[in-house]
């Protein structure tokens, strides 16, 4: 099992940059893709960014070249490093870990954190 607590959200100004971080424990963290979703005010939850077990990225359509994921295996630790903010990407975020799957649809996450959220003014 693998819990997951995020931090580092917060109100940033337009064009401005934060960096979120998911902790995990449980020591099979490696194993897992790890990925991040968003949902704003009556909208859906939708696909960030997700890194593989073996380091491999992928990215939501909207974040063009925005945002950076990473992971620290030996820190149980992913991070969001997101750059050039935008009002839209206002949202609570939430990363999640997975084995199987479609990494875009978070049915394929078994494991949630609580979110974090962010708030990007214009």
């Amino acid at each position: 099992q693998v819990q997951l607590v995020e931090s580092g959200g917060g109100s940033v100004q337009a064009g401005g940059s934060l960096r979120l971080s998911c902790a995990a424990s449980g020591r099979t963290f490696s194993s897992y893709y790890i990925g991040w979703f968003r949902q704003a005010p009556e909208k859906e939850r939708e696909f960030v960014a997700c890194i593989s077990s073996s380091g491999r990225t992928y990215y939501g359509d909207f974040v063009k070249g925005r945002f950076i994921i990473a992971r620290d295996n030996a820190k149980n630790t992913v991070y969001l490093q997101m750059n050039n903010l935008k009002p839209e990407d206002t949202a609570d975020y939430y990363c999640s870990a997975g084995r199987f799957g479609t990494i875009t649809d978070l049915r394929s996450y078994h494991y949630w954190g609580q979110g974090t959220q962010v708030t990007v003014s214009s």
